[in-house]
């Protein structure tokens, strides 16, 4: 006999909180870049004729192996249904025994946050203030939740989002979670005119250029994260510091991926994993003037690791297994 916990979303998002996601995807990049994960590539299932994919994503760490299998549909908005849906099955690694199968949309939305945190930690000027958000939607709300638990003051933040109904409904719910200054913009060009700029759209075309960009921004680039998708142009790419998550997920399927193939940037053009700055392998920002970007991907490491605080949590509080052959 075996216990394994099933979580529902209400039950994952009452067991993991922001503050907690920032350390234990910090630690994720640390023992990546120390070698001590094992994480194959994401596996693709693409279905054109639905508008929408399909990855796999296995992983071990911190002593649990587990696998998310997660959608992405960009018209779901349409349906109001989420963009992302995910599913996380954690295992141990002594038996192969399931552990627990837990909702993993909520995971996903609080890692990929997480992640840009620590970038905004590690690359972003520590005096930095302002904040211009490209794209106004989940992804967006969980990026400024992290953020705001990293920078020590928040002066004002910007959003812009092609739908405005989609960024005054940002504006709204973060201002009030948040209690900071907090506007929608009309322009990109005015969102990035910001110490932070975060990207979280599915753009398959460059929307910020290199003269929309000052020196010294950090830039999170999320919205890229599957084959031709890219949201900076490369010569904007050409004249910064960029760090992934990682290289080889990165180079097929982060912002990174397009210019590569096209030979527009090259490897060399790539200054280290964000693993490597954390573990002080690198340094991240050396001063106020470079333009750093962060091409997150998203990893399942991440995932995993969070996957195994809500288990042991839910452990904790005692929430009942269902006991299997």
């Amino acid at each position: 006999m075996f216990k394994v916990h099933f979580l529902s979303r209400k039950e994952v998002e009452r067991l993991l909180g922001m503050k907690e996601a920032l350390e234990v995807v910090e630690k994720a990049f640390r023992l990546q870049a120390e070698g001590k994960s094992i994480m194959p590539p994401k596996l693709y299932l693409d279905l054109p004729d639905y508008q929408g994919d399909f990855r796999a994503m296995p992983a071990y760490i911190d002593g649990t192996a587990g696998i998310k299998w997660v959608s992405v549909y960009p018209n779901n908005r349409g349906h109001n249904s989420p963009t992302v849906m995910a599913t996380i099955i954690l295992c141990d690694p002594n038996t192969g025994c399931p552990l627990a199968v837990m909702d993993g949309t909520h995971i996903t939305n609080m890692r990929t946050g997480a992640a840009g945190g620590v970038a905004v930690k590690y690359l972003a000027r520590k005096d930095s203030g302002v904040i211009g958000m490209i794209g106004g939607g989940m992804q967006a709300r969980t990026q400024l939740l992290a953020i705001s638990e990293v920078l020590q003051r928040i002066q004002e933040v910007k959003v812009f989002d092609q739908r405005r109904d989609v960024s005054l409904r940002c504006v709204e719910e973060m201002g009030a979670k948040l209690n900071i200054n907090i506007r929608p913009v009309e322009t990109i060009e005015e969102a990035t005119e910001a110490d932070i700029v975060v990207m979280t759209t599915p753009s398959r075309k460059p929307i910020i250029k290199k003269d929309y960009i000052r020196p010294g921004t950090h830039i999170n680039a999320i919205g890229a994260d599957a084959a031709g998708k890219q949201e900076l142009e490369p010569d904007l790419l050409r004249s910064a510091k960029i760090i992934v998550d990682d290289m080889e997920q990165a180079s097929h399927s982060g912002e990174i991926n397009v210019p590569l193939s096209k030979n527009l940037i090259g490897v060399e053009n790539i200054y280290s994993t964000l693993g490597e700055i954390v573990a002080n392998y690198k340094k991240g920002r050396e001063n106020n003037e470079e333009i750093t970007i962060f091409d997150s991907t998203g990893l399942a490491v991440q995932d995993i690791i969070c996957g195994k605080l809500v288990y042991e949590k839910a452990k904790e509080k005692q929430i009942q297994g269902l006991e299997l052959l």
